[in-house]
């Protein structure tokens, strides 16, 4: 069961209070404001101060605005996009979230997360569940069809390497004849055997000697062990691991400017309902405003993942890639 937010509780309160004065002045009420739930000050996220943006609040559905509350769908854990504040703990943090939750302050509602297996998103959200999924979804041509996208980040293969980059890789193919990790039945296996192999034999250069192991945390043990140079990850869980890896720096993360947000990168959105383009719309400029004023760009940092970020809050730009 759900319970109405405080957001909503309290817009709902200040309403009856403000009809109920007016009538015992003898005055008829006037109409009430679609934007009677606006937040009266500033949130905040991770310490960062937000203002209301009028322009993206304005473009809301009345329905939204009066409800004071977007539900959103998330598939956790999948760090460092979403993930648990602390081991056992209910409550959720990561790059979705805390950027999902930056939105809603532009927008002055909340956004809400809940769990929901990531094969069952679209369904839950077709159904009603749901308003809109923030949950690392690649911005997919093929999604399209039931949703749209509103775009936030951009992620491909990231290579990790031991901090100070003791072997000079700078690009996939300083990998040409190195030992390298990955994990396996991944996409960066695919990317390795059937696009860098062919790459490093037309440049002269021998063939990536490529291990796979069970997880990526198996891949990075062999990097400290000394048993490779690297390991190719999604760019942004290479950039969390470099992070937040020991006390001390342990990892970084190759920063190719060939591939700023890493190889193959795909864009990631948040998925709206296709009839619901107004919302899609107001979250759009709300993203904007947050990478106009740098709270954007300070989310992704709290997480070590800087290079998925994209210049421009677009709405499905895959069709244009």
């Amino acid at each position: 069961m759900e319970l109405a937010s405080p957001l909503a509780a309290r817009s709902a309160a200040a309403a009856a209070i403000v009809a109920a004065a007016l009538l015992t002045a003898g005055c008829s009420a006037p109409a009430q404001s679609a934007d009677a739930g606006a937040q009266a000050g500033p949130a905040e996220v991770l310490g960062i101060s937000i203002e209301v943006d009028g322009a993206a609040r304005a473009a809301l559905p009345s329905d939204v605005t009066e409800a004071g509350v977007v539900k959103v769908a998330t598939d956790a854990p999948y760090a460092p996009f979403e993930m648990a504040v602390s081991e056992g703990s209910d409550e959720l943090t990561g790059v979705d979230v805390e950027l999902g939750r930056a939105i809603g302050a532009k927008l002055g509602v909340e956004f809400e997360f809940a769990q929901q297996g990531f094969d069952g998103i679209i369904p839950a959200l077709q159904a009603g569940n749901y308003d809109v999924a923030i949950s690392a979804m690649t911005s997919s041509v093929e999604r399209m069809d039931v949703l749209t996208f509103v775009d936030y980040s951009a992620s491909g293969t990231g290579i990790l390497v031991p901090a100070g980059n003791p072997d000079g890789i700078e690009s996939y193919l300083d990998l040409c004849g190195k030992k390298v990790a990955a994990q396996a039945a991944t996409s960066q296996v695919d990317l390795v055997n059937e696009v860098w192999q062919a790459d490093c034999e037309a440049a002269g250069a021998g063939p990536i000697e490529l291990s796979e192991f069970p997880a990526d945390s198996d891949a990075q043990l062999a990097i400290t062990a000394g048993k490779v140079a690297a390991s190719v990850l999604t760019k942004p869980s290479a950039g969390y691991v470099a992070k937040t890896t020991g006390d001390a720096e342990v990892f970084e993360v190759v920063e190719d400017p060939e591939a700023p947000t890493g190889y193959n990168a795909t864009l990631n959105g948040i998925g709206v309902p296709k009839a619901d383009e107004e919302l899609a719309t107001a979250i759009q400029l709300a993203l904007q405003s947050l990478m106009d004023d740098g709270t954007y760009e300070q989310i992704l940092a709290e997480f070590g993942v800087e290079g998925i970020g994209i210049d421009r809050a677009t709405i499905n730009g895959a069709k244009d890639q």
